[in-house]
């Protein structure tokens, strides 16, 4: 598919005013997506699991207007957010030629999110992929519903993702699930730089309702936005190395999926976050993100593995938060271990247990 397939022909109605809700869940990157060129486009490709309990779920409140333009509000939580607004303008102006809609209606955007916001358990990706199905839900109302195409779900939740990842790259993958790849890859098929697709291929029973729970070590805002980590790649003297390694690491998922190799996933996966964030540390300027206890937790995962033999390793985001990946036959082990030895390094003993889901879906 092209740019070209999500512009809509004309409506063939206009609604008054309603009401439409989704919700839509974070995902957490295998392969991590740090780097970007155009109009939010990958440079190199990734794949994440989608959660099932850290989720946005948004309500889209419109009306008709006569005049044009912009017109929205924010709320998070129930309360106005105008910080957020300028970020949801642009959003807006990038998807204006592929919803025209946009200019035509008064919107109010109530959102709420399971997990804190804006502390590396990829809110943007969640509240941005929630926000898009509800533009497409809106939109599939005033198309022509005797247009197979345009009322198609399969190409419903292509557009959702399309547009999600105008105003947060990650947030492409969160549209689906249980595994989504998002750039374009030649080992995967119908992979794609616009929007992300369901991972095509054989994937071992290891890896059905994988965990993954969340360590909140720092549930502050970053320091540094990933938007501004993702331009510092253009400088980076390591980037076209990285993009290469990502790519590289992302077919031989490809097989470690196929054979259920856990060691081997391990290995990639651990790998992978800590090349994100060795990235950071090589920008210019360069930054850290994750802290004291983020290595401790580290160090205590390593030390479980080596003595028990368990499969459990981690993950990290763009965050200081741990990201504990353990298969569901070692839930009760892994999650013993969390309460009783890393819960210790969480602010306030605080972490969320969560599993790989399916996607978005109507409230």
């Amino acid at each position: 598919m092209t740019i070209q397939d999500f512009i809509p022909p004309p409506y063939t109605k206009m609604i008054e005013n309603a009401s439409v809700s989704y919700q839509s869940p974070s995902n957490i990157a295998l392969v991590k997506y740090w780097g970007k060129h155009g109009e939010q486009l990958p440079q190199n490709a990734s794949i994440s699991f989608t959660l099932s309990n850290c989720k946005s779920e948004t309500t889209l409140d419109f009306k008709k207007k006569t005049k044009g333009g912009y017109d929205f509000k924010v709320y998070l939580d129930g309360h106005r957010e105008k910080e957020f607004e300028p970020k949801i303008e642009k959003f807006f102006n990038r998807v204006a030629p592929y919803l025209p809609f946009i200019n035509e209606y008064r919107f109010v955007i109530k959102t709420q999110n399971t997990f804190p916001h804006s502390s590396g358990i990829a809110s943007s990706a969640s509240g941005m992929s929630a926000l898009a199905m509800c533009l497409v839900g809106l939109e599939s109302q005033l198309n022509d519903p005797k247009n197979e195409r345009l009322q198609n779900k399969q190409y419903q939740l292509q557009k959702a993702s399309f547009l999600a990842r105008l105003g947060s790259g990650s947030a492409a993958r969160s549209i689906n699930g249980p595994l989504v790849v998002w750039g374009a890859h030649p080992k995967i098929k119908g992979s794609s730089d616009l929007f992300g697709t369901t991972y095509p291929y054989k994937v071992h029973d290891n890896f059905t309702n994988y965990h993954d729970t969340i360590l909140l070590v720092d549930k502050a805002e970053k320091q540094v936005s990933s938007t501004v980590g993702h331009d510092l790649m253009h400088n980076n003297p390591y980037a076209k190395q990285r993009f290469e390694k990502a790519n590289s690491n992302l077919e031989q998922l490809i097989s470690i999926f196929e054979t259920g190799d856990l060691d081997s996933f391990i290995a990639l996966v651990e790998s992978e976050a800590l090349q994100l964030h060795a990235m950071m540390m090589a920008s210019s300027p360069y930054f850290i993100l994750m802290k004291p206890n983020t290595l401790k937790i580290i160090d205590s995962i390593w030390g479980f593995r080596k003595a028990t033999n368990s499969k459990v390793c981690f993950t990290l985001d763009a965050g200081a938060n741990v990201h504990v990946l353990y298969p569901s036959s070692e839930k009760q082990q892994v999650q013993q271990f969390i309460k009783n030895e890393l819960s210790i390094f969480c602010k306030d003993g605080s972490y969320i247990d969560d599993f790989t889901g399916t996607g978005a879906s109507t409230i």
